[in-house]
């Protein structure tokens, strides 16, 4: 299991699957928005490439909520 990446209260999760890196996106707190599934689908071929578009799609997602 890899450890989790934190960014703006939400816990990104690397995990290889299927020779890619996905990313599981998951809110530490209960007052945080839900992101959509499309926002949390992030494959890359280096974890890092990975984390970095999860991080992407959730500013993403957070500065449309404003």
């Amino acid at each position: 299991m890899t450890t989790p990446y934190q960014y703006r209260g939400y816990d990104i999760v690397p995990i290889w699957q299927w020779s890619s890196w996905y990313t599981g996106v998951y809110a530490t707190r209960a007052d945080l928005p839900i992101l959509p599934r499309s926002t949390l689908s992030t494959l890359a071929s280096r974890k890092e490439d990975a984390v970095t578009e999860a991080k992407k799609n959730i500013d993403r997602f957070l500065s449309r909520l404003k």
